[in-house]
């Protein structure tokens, strides 16, 4: 009588396995509809929570990066400049983007920020949000499934084996996933940014100045981390840049000329 539930959990799982833009596999188990009301749904959150920064010069900037960006991708796109000193930015679906001031102070001009705003919006086009919270669900509902199925909870240490197993899941399946995700918002995000207009070399220059504020010993391994190292980061961009940098040169040509400048 067990038998059919992980079959169909199984045939459930497989049904739902896609591949992202650059061709890496991911589960999606969730529709594009869903997913823009959790986006919804959150952002209204983070603006109840968080100091949003009056209309004026900064904003007025963050929005002239933003929109050929956007612009590439289609949509009208919601962006917030939250006050705070945290060096962060995001996108959600749905079509939100949230930029807090403290990342001005690291991406200290256009093609920088470009760069950072162009990785979060890859992040949403490439459906990583869906692929996390499918990974994490699908992830959860196994160890829940093999905890049923083998009875562990009921023998003495079974608590101790499923915590272990835990971890195992989250080193081994959720955070390397998510640095694969990471690495591939990085390439599609510098092609978005050179197809806008913005010099691809910028992603460069954010990257270094990222590396060179997180200091000596102030990250954990890569192993364990949920971001790519600052060198293997920066090594895989540097391997992209020609044809980014081919795509920007067509953009220019084409007339996508971004002036965007923060006096």
């Amino acid at each position: 009588m067990r038998q059919p539930l992980p079959l169909l959990i199984l045939t459930l799982l497989l049904a739902s396995c896609t591949t992202s833009p650059t061709g890496q596999q991911q589960l999606l188990l969730f529709s594009e509809q869903e997913m823009a009301k959790l986006g919804d749904e959150s952002f209204e959150e983070i603006k109840a929570q968080e100091t949003l920064l009056p209309e004026g010069e900064v904003t007025a900037y963050v929005r002239c990066v933003t929109a050929p960006l956007t612009a590439q991708v289609g949509g009208d796109w919601e962006v917030r400049v939250f006050q705070s000193d945290d060096v962060n930015a995001f996108a959600l679906p749905g079509r939100h983007i949230g930029i807090y001031t403290g990342l001005l102070g690291v991406a200290q001009d256009a093609d920088a920020l470009a760069a950072v705003i162009g990785h979060e919006i890859a992040h949403v086009l490439a459906r990583h949000g869906n692929a996390r919270v499918s990974t994490q669900m699908a992830t959860q509902t196994g160890l829940e499934l093999l905890s049923a199925v083998s009875g562990m909870q009921s023998r003495p240490g079974g608590d101790d084996l499923l915590a272990a197993l835990g971890l195992g899941a989250q080193v081994g399946i959720l955070l390397p996933f998510s640095r694969q995700q990471e690495s591939e918002a990085d390439l599609l995000g510098l092609r978005l940014m050179a197809d806008a207009g913005f010099d691809p070399a910028g992603a460069l220059r954010l990257w270094e100045a990222m590396g060179a504020q997180d200091g000596a010993g102030q990250r954990p391994p890569e192993l364990l981390s949920t971001h790519p190292a600052s060198s293997t980061r920066l090594a895989a961009l540097r391997q992209a840049l020609p044809g980014a940098q081919a795509r920007y040169d067509q953009a220019r040509a084409s007339g996508r000329s971004p002036a965007c400048r923060l006096l």
